[in-house]
């Protein structure tokens, strides 16, 4: 089992537009994260998670990628589609598979997009709901 910690939530509340970093937010059950745009019952793309190593690997800001969640301590270019992750006591999420690099990469750096290809991080959807907070614990099964 790997575990680590949630370095960086952020919310993305209006698209084209920067996310908002918070110090908390509420999962939804088969929804995503409250208030993200992304945040709709029974979509695949409802919670992005990447690990804040890769980001300062590429000179990154945690939520410059749109990602939700920032981790460290994980190596989520090990984690394939089905294994679940548990956030403190209550929060699981099942990875859906990994997140492809749009051209909006190459607007935040020319040539980004092609160097974070494989590693843009895992999209995942909300198992079991309930409040998640930067510094949890974030443990991955197996």
């Amino acid at each position: 089992m790997q575990q680590g910690s949630i370095t960086n939530i952020h919310i993305a509340r209006v698209k084209e537009t920067p996310s908002d970093p918070v110090q908390e937010a509420t999962a939804i059950s088969n929804q995503g994260l409250e208030g993200d745009r992304s945040c709709k019952p029974g979509a695949l793309r409802q919670v992005l998670v990447m690990d804040k190593e890769t980001l300062d690997e590429m000179d990154l800001k945690p939520g410059q990628i749109k990602e939700n969640i920032t981790t460290t301590g994980l190596d989520l270019s090990k984690t394939e589609a089905g294994q679940v992750f548990f956030i403190g006591d209550d929060v699981t999420m099942e990875i859906v598979g990994e997140c492809e690099p749009c051209g909006k990469m190459d607007v935040i750096r020319p040539g980004l997009r092609e160097r974070i290809d494989h590693r843009r991080g895992m999209l995942a959807t909300v198992i079991n709901g309930g409040s998640i907070k930067v510094g949890d614990s974030i443990r991955l099964e197996p």
